[in-house]
């Protein structure tokens, strides 16, 4: 999509008019010819024999050339790609050529590329090498057609490309940061101030990531000064696609779902379920059945249809139903000949369930560590798997060994089907030289068992998540690593749990959720947190969607008690506010606040508030605005008779790589961005998801919400331009593996505008309908009649050609100053090409 100024869109719309009373006045010359002859004598313009038709004279001619076109392959769209068009080998008909680049977003089975023909030197595809396919390109609505059939095709959801489409990005280097300064003046004028920082710096080649985490800190105050400063963790890590898998080297902590986690440093590999598609990712059931004929599988549940399939006759699997699905699913087959069968599919999901036929795995060899990157105790390996043995059971398994410790666990994981799904496993340790007077090791089992349901009918849902029952020897691996350390006190475990219920009363708009945790200890008092919230969305008078939520809590630990309540109230205040009232109760204190938040627009909001308690009067108020280079958040509090403070903080990032260099807002930090670039063009807006950016000075600019693994569309907020700049093509795509620096250019014109009047050596005009393209290859105007020209984008001395017939046949310089009227016209000779010298020509190539 281009941005067009009244002006300029006056002009082509009078160029477009000539054109279509052209083209729907042509006629055939000979019916079997591919040869169009147009009917000039109606055109109104004054050199009728001086009409450049070599685009048009062919149905479905596109002149040689290189366009920016959208990719839209079978029903999927593509982001944008330079596309060139060549004379095909019988000088009849231009084709698209396919490169091997273009092929690859394509998708095609990686078997199918030894099949494969080319032509143009072998650079562009036959397309007649896969039967049934075609390429075709229509500039009228920018797109690139490419039809395949989907046998040929890798499979590919609409948010999410095979492993063949990622990209692992450029190379470069990139510093993240998270940076606060504060002031806090108490009762009495005594000032303390801080300043502290965190990160993450790394470096991308290739396929590897290197990152290290950092944190510092700055205090002082009237009595000290104290600075600190430490690189936390190093690590790297690769993705390897062909095996679904992430290889990781450095300092990691443990992430399982059978053991406790602790800090090692070393060596791991695990499969990444980001890499599935996402409707493949984590467990879900499997539909199966016979079809008497060809038939329609539709999944629904509670009247939504969650997915429909044709499959062949005979015994079926669907195998690709998302996650996060469960209760009861409604499955129907349409037989062709219009019988039908109807079952139903209960389900419910915990973490230990694996997708029947699929192994998830995690190895990991290295020596536990700590933040101080200090090495504890010996070498270890260690390994976990689960398997979808079938469609309803999961086998899952582990061990960790050393020479010190070692566990081994054995799981079944069963979904029940309208009872809920189950999961129990054991663990079995064995712990050595410990520095405790009664004993030196010691040995233990440890028993867990999850059980989730939910109820479709009531609209609720219960899990009875991680009960855990330890034995008094048993110790995981991290009490072992802390009572080596530190002496006794750990793995001392008894009892652990966690209940959670959650009511809907949709009618009612109203919401219910209960979570009560339990830990027990063989030697000190339990633990127990409890918490009940309860829900209310209401209407009242004018105002929409008011909210009345409130919580109590009661917290046990070590013979003490916390018991509470908290109150809020929330409703719509103007076009884009807020106005809440939020109050906390206690046995020591009772806070009442009100606060008002508004967002200003997608870069700026606010939050004011106004309380009391128990120690005085409280106020507080916070701005937050999105920067193209930083996020900056600026607060300030206070407390009567107590303290004020002021602080502000920024949260940014920088990224360097061969493109360009450039500050920039980040998501995550040390994860995945795109570097972007807008020809040199500065303060072009960008979007993805969140608030857009615009580029630097330079033309460069840094999107950093961008999601690993899926396929993300970046695109320039077309309405938002600078009145100087037009855009041919406004959206890419990208999927990128985790942690890359994507790259990618938008081809952008910026400059001046200005009416012009060509003239070739002899004083006549350049044939209507010629392109006129700046040193960049960028088409910036048309020729009209008598060689009139709207040129758009153009910069003072500027040297640009004349293309006709496919090809370049004159070269124009513009002066070195403009007018300021664009509506005064331009008197500008174009030299032909064939008389000048490569300098006279200004450097400009010229393609035969």
């Amino acid at each position: 999509m281009t941005k067009i100024d009244p002006l300029k869109r006056h002009s082509v719309r009078l160029g477009n008019i000539v054109f279509g009373i052209t083209l729907l006045c042509c006629y055939f010359k000979n019916a079997n010819a591919d040869e169009i002859e147009f009917n000039t004598s109606i055109v109104d313009i004054q050199d009728k024999e001086n009409i450049d038709f070599s685009r048009f004279s062919r149905a479905g001619y596109i002149m040689p050339g290189s366009y920016t076109l959208k990719l839209r392959v079978n029903d999927s769209e593509m982001s944008e790609q330079p596309v060139d068009w060549f004379i095909a080998d019988d000088d009849k008909e231009s084709k698209p050529c396919l490169t091997a680049k273009l092929v690859e977003a394509i998708g095609l089975k990686p078997a199918l590329k030894s099949d494969l023909t080319w032509w143009h030197q072998g650079e562009c595809l036959n397309i007649d090498s896969l039967p049934g396919s075609s390429a075709q390109g229509n500039l009228g609505t920018g797109t690139l057609y490419v039809n395949v059939p989907q046998i040929y095709m890798e499979y590919r959801t609409p948010d999410w490309d095979p492993p063949s489409l990622w990209d692992e990005g450029v190379s470069g280097v990139l510093f993240d940061y998270y940076a606060s300064a504060q002031s806090r003046r108490e009762k009495g004028n005594s000032t303390a101030n801080s300043v502290t920082g965190n990160g993450t710096a790394g470096v991308n080649s290739g396929p590897w990531r290197l990152r290290a985490n950092w944190q510092g800190r700055y205090d002082h105050d009237a009595d000290r000064r104290q600075t600190a400063w430490e690189w936390t963790r190093f690590y790297a890590w690769r993705a390897l696609p062909k095996i679904n898998a992430k290889l990781g080297l450095g300092e990691y902590s443990l992430y399982s779902d059978i053991f406790e986690s602790f800090s090692y440093t070393g060596v791991n590999l695990a499969t990444d379920d980001n890499m599935l598609p996402p409707n493949l990712r984590g467990y879900a059931p499997e539909i199966s059945g016979v079809a008497k004929t060809n038939a329609k599988v539709i999944v629904s549940q509670q009247g939504r249809v969650i997915q429909e399939t044709r499959v062949a006759a005979g015994p079926f699997r669907i195998q690709d139903l998302n996650e996060m699905l469960s209760g009861e699913l409604d499955v129907r087959v349409e037989e062709q000949d219009g019988a039908v069968q109807t079952f139903k599919v209960n389900t419910a999901s915990v973490p230990y369930l694996t997708r029947p036929g699929q192994v998830r795995y995690k190895l990991v060899a290295g020596r536990p560590s700590d933040f101080q990157h200090t090495m504890a105790g010996s070498a270890f390996t260690s390994g976990e798997f689960s398997w979808g043995a079938s469609n309803g059971w999961s086998l899952y398994g582990g061990a960790i060994g050393s020479k010190e410790y070692n566990a081994l666990a054995l799981g079944l994981g069963r979904d029940l089907m309208a009872f809920g799904a189950l999961s129990f496993d054991t663990t079995q340790a064995w712990s050595r030289h410990l520095p405790f007077e009664h004993a030196s090791s010691q040995s233990g089992a440890s028993w867990r068992l999850s059980y989730a349901k939910r109820f479709d009918k009531t609209d609720s849902e219960i899990s009875f998540a991680g009960y855990r029952y330890s034995e008094q020897g048993y110790m995981s691996m991290g009490d072992y690593l802390n009572a080596r350390r530190y002496g006794a006190g750990y793995g001392n475990g008894k009892e652990m749990y966690t209940a959670t219920f959650n009511q809907q009363l949709r009618d009612w708009r109203m919401s219910f959720y209960l979570n009560y945790a339990h830990q027990s200890y063989w030697d000190r008092p339990d633990n127990n947190r409890f918490t009940l919230t309860a829900a209310k969305y209401f209407n009242f008078l004018s105002m929409r969607n008011i909210s009345l939520s409130a919580t109590a809590y009661r917290n046990k630990y070590s013979n003490s008690r916390d018991d509470g309540c908290y109150l809020s109230l929330s409703l719509p205040w103007g076009n884009s506010g807020n106005l809440s009232y939020n109050g906390a109760f206690n046995r020591k204190d009772s806070t009442h606040q009100v606060s008002y938040f508004n967002s200003v627009d997608d870069r700026n909001n606010y939050q004011i508030s106004g309380g009391l308690a128990r120690n005085g009067v409280t106020g507080s108020g916070n701005y937050t605005w999105l920067g193209d280079m930083a996020q900056i958040h600026v607060n300030a509090g206070y407390q009567s008779d107590r303290y004020s403070t002021l602080g502000v903080s920024a949260q940014g990032g920088a990224t360097a790589t061969a493109q360009g260099t450039a500050l920039h807002r980040i998501s995550v930090a040390g994860g995945t961005r795109m570097l972007l670039d807008t020809t040199g063009v500065s303060g072009v807006p960008l979007k993805t998801y969140g608030a857009s950016t615009r580029t630097n000075r330079f033309g460069l600019a840094v999107v950093g919400d961008i999601s690993s693994y899926y396929r993300n569309r970046i695109s320039i907020d077309i309405n938002a331009l600078p009145d100087n700049a037009e855009v041919t093509g406004s959206v890419m795509q990208r999927t990128l593996t985790e942690g890359a620096i994507g790259y990618g250019k938008f081809d952008v014109i910026s400059g001046a505008k200005a009416m012009a009047m060509l003239r070739l050596d002899k004083g006549e005009a350049p044939p209507f309908g010629a392109v006129v393209e700046n040193s960049r290859r960028q088409h910036i105007g048309v020729v009209g009649d008598e060689g009139s020209v709207y040129l758009s984008g153009i910069q003072p001395g500027e040297k640009m050609r004349v293309l006709w017939n496919g090809k370049a046949q004159c070269s124009l310089t513009l002066p070195t100053r403009l007018p300021a009227d664009f509506m005064q016209n331009l008197f500008l000779p174009c030299r032909t090409l064939a008389g000048l010298s490569s300098s006279d020509a200004g450097g400009i190539t010229v393609n035969q």
